[in-house]
């Protein structure tokens, strides 16, 4: 029986994020017996919770094509928790509710592991009302840290934007070194997990020993041990260049630069790492530092976004509406790395309940043994996922941006306060 189909984005958006939404609405149209609409939720769930649903039918199909080329949420993101189905059932009821007046069948959520957390508990919840509603979540994290999948879509392509920044301010650093700066310090993302900073140690080469210093979450930070490593970098090399999670943790554990903020999914707010270590190296060392955080920039720079990244972030779109289409439930596409000696991959399925809220940190075996670099093995693994050029159209020197129409589908219910 034809059902319409939900599509979401959630949490922090990647460069390939759209590629995932414009595969997945693509390879809908390839199943017309199967699935009509395909309603994308209009700022993530909450689009949902308001019903305010986007036809994605009123977008041209190139204007959809051209959506592989654009970073951002094309539809819209959110950090939105959905609080449990025993302290408050009505987010829950609304959802059915609203995807009972839309005849949707098919809901896919493209996130991390809240996401797939929330999907997992809407596939429970539809069983437990008896609504028959198929529920696939996609995978999407700069991070890299959600369990079983061998890598996030979003990752490969901000390991090579932060490699790539690596190597590039390691030359001007080392180019300035004489007579200026001597320390370069560069925050990455990475609240526990530090897959992102491990990604900059594929720029250390022969023209450059940088970064000559990155600081993992996995690894408790030592204020004495980490100023005699640059102090030593810089007598060797003339310059140091360290590269920072935001999740590095003090010797009691605690986050080195925690606000009292936090976000809608509980997680405290995080930042400020690099003037810190800057203001720690200027005190004790009387080195003159420069320091950066790519923020926002590295998880949107489609520009130099990795093929791997796009072609895996493309396929995991696909696959999830094959799995939907053939009744499974409570699953995400997650990608298997072959054990081949060049580097190849597939899709295959993995349940929810496995993944949910699971996450997947950085293995002690890819940090070198004092704990400010990466191994063999690491590189084994990061080097492909960075490969390919991703290349994207330009207008007048500038990347093309798609427009859409974002046009919502006429509202049945109630407002949602």
């Amino acid at each position: 029986m034809k059902r319409n189909a939900f599509y979401a984005q959630s949490g922090g958006v990647t460069s390939v994020i759209n590629a995932t939404a414009a595969s997945l609405i693509l390879t809908t149209k390839k199943y017309p017996k199967h699935i009509g609409r395909v309603y994308a939720g209009k700022n993530g769930i909450i689009g949902a919770l308001r019903e305010e649903l986007i036809d994605t039918s009123k977008e041209s199909m190139t204007s959809i094509k051209n959506l592989m080329e654009i970073p951002g949420g094309a539809f819209g993101s959110c950090r939105y928790k959905l609080k449990k189905f025993e302290d408050d059932p009505r987010e829950y009821e609304r959802l059915i509710e609203v995807f009972q007046a839309h005849d949707i069948g098919y809901f896919f959520y493209n996130g991390g592991n809240d996401s797939a957390d929330t999907a997992y508990k809407i596939s429970k919840l539809g069983a437990k009302l008896g609504y028959d509603i198929k529920c696939i979540a996609i995978p999407k994290t700069v991070d890299n840290d959600l369990a079983l999948t061998d890598c996030c879509p979003g990752f490969g392509s901000v390991a090579k934007y932060i490699a790539t920044s690596t190597q590039e301010a390691s030359l001007d650093l080392k180019s300035m070194s004489e007579s200026s700066t001597k320390v370069f310090i560069l925050e990455v993302m990475g609240r526990h997990a530090g897959w992102i900073a491990a990604a900059s140690g594929l720029a250390k080469n022969s023209a450059t020993n940088a970064p000559h210093i990155i600081l993992f979450p996995e690894v408790k930070f030592n204020q004495k041990d980490f100023l005699l490593k640059v102090k030593k970098s810089v007598a060797k090399d003339g310059y140091c260049v360290v590269v920072a999670s935001e999740g590095i943790k003090n010797t009691r554990g605690k986050f080195l630069t925690e606000s009292k903020t936090t976000d809608s999914f509980g997680h405290a707010q995080l930042g400020g790492v690099a003037p810190y270590l800057s203001s720690l190296v200027s005190k004790n060392l009387k080195y003159k530092t420069h320091w950066a955080v790519p923020d926002y920039l590295q998880r949107s720079a489609r520009h130099l976004s990795s093929k791997t990244d796009l072609m895996q972030a493309q396929a995991v779109g696909a696959k999830a509406v094959e799995y939907a289409v053939k009744g499974m439930n409570s699953v995400m596409p997650i990608i298997v790395r072959n054990k081949t000696k060049k580097y190849s991959w597939k899709i295959e399925s993995a349940s929810l309940s496995k993944i949910a809220n699971v996450e997947k940190k950085l293995p002690r075996s890819f940090i070198t043994k004092d704990g400010y670099g990466i191994t063999k093995k690491a590189i084994e693994y990061l080097q492909p996922l960075i490969k390919g050029e991703a290349e994207i159209s330009f207008k007048d020197g500038m990347p093309k941006v798609e427009t859409l129409k974002l046009i919502e589908v006429n509202k049945k219910l109630r407002n949602w306060a």
